[in-house]
């Protein structure tokens, strides 16, 4: 810790803002602020991020970290105590959710897979389990675990302080699990840094869940649809995503589920009903019955999806940030909140969506440096990511179809 007197510390910062930054005023903070000193004027080196980089350097031994800001035309240089370094985590921890969360991956594929009875004996009937649920097991730990490493590889690549993933066990639910997370404990060097750390897991995650998608599409065949649910039965659909209707198209030459008849509209105005509200039922069409691989595929592209909404702290808020700052990403919040409301008709689960975003959807990672801009090829990841949200969101995820109750 730096012992300097108060004033030759001040001199010291001085000296050191000065070679990277053209200083006009100086205001020194008080207890009711939140910076040490604030300097305002213009970086003297077109690279910010470069005059960033150098600045945090020097000013490391005397634990102050400087954050960089625009005031209208002007650049501003704040700085702040430097925060205590993030103790790591508990890899114990990790491990033990991620051998909870493969046992329920495992059980919910043998579940799936199930397709006869199981025998009486203990031993034979977790055999049955292991060989039905260990492909729809092991591809869904693939692509959660991409996600979340491209998103740890990235932020170690960057300096930050990152956990290693934490898997989240649901058994007896249609995916056994409900996802994974890593933790960024603390904030991004600058938006370059953040628009790499947000983005590296949707498209790691969707690398591994096209090929586990189209070879589980593969292993899957297309049987007819029945002509109305039994009394004693119910019936579970998968939603549709652009992404997902194409590959269905590539697998097996058409679109799925297809209806007997289009009962009058135009193909054109069927599918676009049908994507929107997955209504009216194909009753007596055809359509994929879904092998676990494809199962555990489609659920990537869905979590994708779900990542890449632009708000909050998603991997999708992070991309809005990036590319059209905070004042954007504020405005468009009560427009995508509108969205999820309305489309909370069509599908319940929106509603929940809804309740996270509003509640947890209002603050963002804003990095220490917000004056350096994203380069060209940055941008045009961003706008990459946007476009798969579109490609990849189901406008209604899952559809449960129940017999009509009897007068």
């Amino acid at each position: 810790m730096d012992t300097l007197p108060l004033i030759d510390r001040y001199t010291q910062f001085d000296a050191l803002v000065r070679r990277v930054f053209h200083i006009e005023d100086i205001t020194l903070g008080s207890s009711r602020d939140e910076f040490l000193v604030r300097y305002r004027g213009h970086l003297l080196d077109s690279d910010s991020a470069a005059a960033y980089d150098r600045l945090a350097e020097s000013l490391r031994p005397h634990a102050v970290t400087p954050l960089f800001r625009w005031d209208g035309d002007r650049h501003v240089i704040l700085l702040t105590a430097s925060q205590a370094v993030p103790t790591p985590s508990n890899p114990r921890i990790n491990l033990i959710l991620f051998i909870l969360t493969l046992f329920s991956v495992l059980l919910t594929g043998g579940l799936y897979g199930l397709q006869d009875a199981l025998p009486a004996e203990w031993l034979p009937a977790l055999l049955v389990f292991i060989r039905n649920g260990w492909p729809f097991a092991l591809s869904m730990i693939l692509i959660l675990g991409a996600h979340e490493l491209g998103h740890y590889f990235a932020g170690r690549y960057h300096g930050a302080h990152v956990t290693l993933p934490y898997f989240i066990p649901f058994p007896f639910s249609p995916f056994g699990t409900l996802g994974a997370f890593i933790n960024m404990k603390d904030h991004p060097k600058n938006r370059r840094a953040l628009l790499d750390i947000g983005i590296a897991g949707p498209l790691a995650g969707l690398v591994v869940a096209l090929p586990v998608l189209y070879i589980g599409l593969r292993l899957s065949s297309v049987s007819a649809l029945p002509v109305s649910i039994p009394a004693d039965g119910a019936m579970q659909m998968e939603g549709n995503s652009l992404l997902y209707l194409l590959f269905k198209y590539l697998a097996f030459g058409q679109l799925l589920p297809a209806p007997p008849s289009y009962e009058g509209f135009s193909p054109v105005l069927y599918w676009l009903r049908y994507f929107f509200t997955a209504r009216p039922f194909p009753y007596g069409g055809t359509d994929v019955m879904l092998s676990g691989v494809a199962w555990a595929g489609w659920a990537g592209l869905l979590v994708t999806g779900l990542n890449l909404i632009p708000a909050g702290q998603l991997d999708g808020g992070h991309m809005i940030y990036v590319l059209f700052g905070k004042s954007v990403a504020q405005r468009l919040r009560p427009i995508i909140l509108v969205f999820l409301a309305l489309m909370g008709f069509v599908w319940s689960g929106w509603f929940l969506w809804f309740v996270l975003i509003f509640f947890l959807g209002r603050s963002y990672a804003e990095p220490l440096d917000q004056i350096t801009p994203l380069d060209p090829r940055r941008k045009a990841l961003a706008i990459l990511a946007l476009v798969i949200f579109v490609l990849t969101f189901t406008p209604v995820p899952l559809t449960v179809l129940t017999p009509p109750l009897l007068p």
